[in-house]
């Protein structure tokens, strides 16, 4: 008979790390295929928010002793 260990529960930061890796991927696609400059630069600015939210969120999950994966 084998014991089953229930899985851990994935908490709202580490539902968020993977949404804004995700967000951040998407926004660093969209700049590299604008035409215009300013919209590289905008897409590029909000990238960059996504990953520090990203970053915050990996910090709450270590603190609580859970692993998270490696950026991408």
């Amino acid at each position: 008979m084998t014991t089953r260990v229930p899985p851990r529960s994935i908490t709202l930061d580490g539902q968020l790390l993977g949404y804004w890796e995700r967000e951040a991927a998407r926004l660093e696609t969209l700049a590299a295929a604008t035409r215009f400059a300013w919209q590289r630069r905008r897409y590029l600015r909000k990238a960059e928010v996504a990953h520090a939210k990203a970053e915050l969120s990996r910090r709450r999950e270590v603190a609580r002793g859970r692993e998270t994966p490696s950026e991408t």
